[in-house]
């Protein structure tokens, strides 16, 4: 598991989803030759949450970028964007669709979710580009009906999960750690 997936599942889970992380979709043959991906093996997503009170599934994709200039606006917002082949899910309105409709039964069959629920689609954005990137972003996601979990609202969630009570996960014990004060301030 990706430690930055493992950060957002986190973060998830103390709002209340249930989640799982490098989520398999099993497409069928039809649904691959339907996205033009034939040879395709089973789609992945990194972070699934569900949050059985509002039967609603939070599809998000994690992209930290921490050690690279970030996420730029263009590469969400232009198909035609040389790094945009990141986020297919944002793109291909199709694959979307299918992706998330399999998701919803593939879930739904297991019995993981209730039948139909809202499906929304999340970027979790370890760093952004610029602060103009980030404005874009946010108008972008909102006229989607996407969610943009941005670095500052990570940070926000994670100094609260610094605050829980201890919870023995990864993010968590670290938040702790980095924001506990030190014995020479207490």
């Amino acid at each position: 598991m990706d430690a930055f997936e493992a950060i957002i599942a986190s973060i998830l889970d103390r709002q209340g989803f249930w989640t799982r992380t490098e989520v398999k979709v099993e497409l069928t043959k039809q649904e691959k030759r339907d996205i033009g991906r034939p040879s395709s093996p089973r789609w992945e997503i990194d972070v699934v949450g569900y949050k059985a009170a509002m039967n609603e599934i939070q599809v998000v994709e994690c992209k930290s970028y921490l050690d690279s200039v970030g996420v730029a606006a263009k590469d969400l917002i232009y198909a035609d964007s040389p790094s945009s082949r990141r986020y297919k899910l944002f793109h291909e309105e199709k694959t979307r669709s299918i992706v998330f409709e399999r998701l919803s039964s593939q879930f739904h069959d297991a019995g993981l979710c209730q039948a139909n629920p809202k499906v929304t689609l999340c970027l979790a954005a370890g760093k952004i580009r610029s602060k103009e990137d980030l404005v874009t972003l946010h108008q972008h996601f909102k006229k989607k009906g996407w969610i943009l979990l941005d670095p500052d609202f990570i940070k926000s969630e994670l100094r609260v999960l610094g605050d829980c009570e201890y919870e023995n996960s990864v993010a968590a014990v670290t938040a702790k750690v980095l924001l506990r004060k030190s014995i020479s301030n207490r």
